[in-house]
């Protein structure tokens, strides 16, 4: 597995993405770690917007806390896709959370009150070049 450097940003409406930088050292992040199945990874993918671009799905090693015992386990998590991710870490300034944090949250806005015209690639697209 790739040794990967991982930080939050929040892209246009707040919505946050993990972006991934290969062999660029390592930044852990806090996050939360779920099982499912084939089935909710393929639902998962549909809502990520995997096939639109919006994110990819990529190996990830993760330090679970168990009771104060870590443990390493092999998961995946969803990034924000590799056509934008150097764009969107310039736009946010080079600054990246470790957390995504309720402050953070406060800043996102649902779908249903985004503009309905534009497409959510059109949106990044116009985040990154403004």
């Amino acid at each position: 597995m790739e040794q990967l450097r991982t930080l939050y940003v929040q892209g246009p409406y707040g919505v946050p993405f993990l972006l991934n930088f290969p062999g660029s050292g390592q930044h852990r992040v806090r996050g939360e770690l779920y099982s499912v199945s084939d089935h909710g990874l393929e639902k998962l993918d549909d809502l990520e917007g995997i096939t639109l671009g919006h994110y990819e799905r990529l190996p990830v090693k993760v330090v679970a806390e168990n009771g104060g015992v870590p443990a390493t386990v092999e998961a995946m998590a969803y990034y924000g896709h590799r056509s934008f991710g150097e764009g969107m870490w310039r736009k946010c300034g080079e600054v990246g959370f470790g957390e995504y944090s309720h402050e953070l949250e406060k800043c996102y806005v649902k779908r249903d009150l985004r503009p309905k015209d534009t497409s959510f690639r059109d949106h990044i697209r116009l985040f990154c070049s403004s």
